[in-house]
């Protein structure tokens, strides 16, 4: 699925040079749930965001798909993003004005699916995700951990090929960060591609294998659980 090679990202600002990611190679298997570690600045969520196609490289390739991603212009990225990518951030994302169901039938919006089909897909996915009793609340009337669970419902309800999480249990606390990850890897069972940013080792341990960077550079990977 994700296939990058001898990977490059320096950032200049103010005459000084930040190397971000440093000779990255890296690959993502169809199914697979990796984990990303490492600390704080060592380039996670750059190379998240690159995967995203938030971000771009100053050298080296990526193919995700199939697709060479730094030969795609940004409407080409974009299209190939809305329909296998979903997203799961820190801080839920969501919006305080659109009720539960209003968000997560918003990336179906975007894509052009008719009304009743959103409607429809969404019933199925609140269903499956266990929150259809919170349908028609707002964000503000939810604990985080529910927050989390309609972001992850708005994250894979267009059926993504890949689910890309940052810290999605960072502002959770013990109790209500286990349920998300449980729910990571009940998606992942279900044929879900994950690769998830993480400090936590606990929620490291639900992926299959993990990922150490340090200062830009991939140190070691081991497998987390067997498969």
């Amino acid at each position: 699925m994700i296939a990058i090679n001898n990977l490059n990202r320096v950032y200049q600002a103010e005459g000084v040079e930040t190397i971000a990611l440093k000779n990255i190679n890296f690959k993502v298997d169809e199914g697979d749930f990796v984990a990303v570690m490492g600390p704080s600045g060592c380039g996670k969520t750059t190379l998240l965001n690159i995967i995203g196609m938030i971000d771009d490289a100053d050298s080296g390739t990526y193919s995700f798909l199939g697709n060479e991603i730094f030969s795609l212009n940004e409407k080409q990225k974009t299209e190939l993003r809305k329909q296998h990518i979903g997203f799961v951030f820190q801080n839920f994302n969501l919006i305080d004005e659109l009720t539960v169901l209003e968000n997560i039938e918003l990336p179906l919006f975007y894509l052009g699916w008719k009304k009743a089909e959103r409607r429809k897909r969404v019933e199925e996915v609140v269903e499956r995700l266990e929150i259809s009793h919170r349908k028609n609340l707002f964000p503000v009337q939810l604990s985080g951990g529910q927050q989390q669970r309609v972001a992850v419902a708005r994250a894979v309800v267009a059926q993504p090929r890949l689910l890309l999480a940052d810290e999605p249990t960072g502002n959770l606390d013990s109790m209500h960060g286990e349920e998300v990850m449980n729910l990571l890897g009940e998606l992942n069972k279900d044929g879900t591609t994950i690769l998830m940013v993480t400090h936590s080792q606990r929620d490291a341990s639900y992926s299959r294998r993990t990922v150490h960077l340090f200062d830009g550079q991939i140190i070691n990977e081991n497998l987390s659980r067997l498969i």
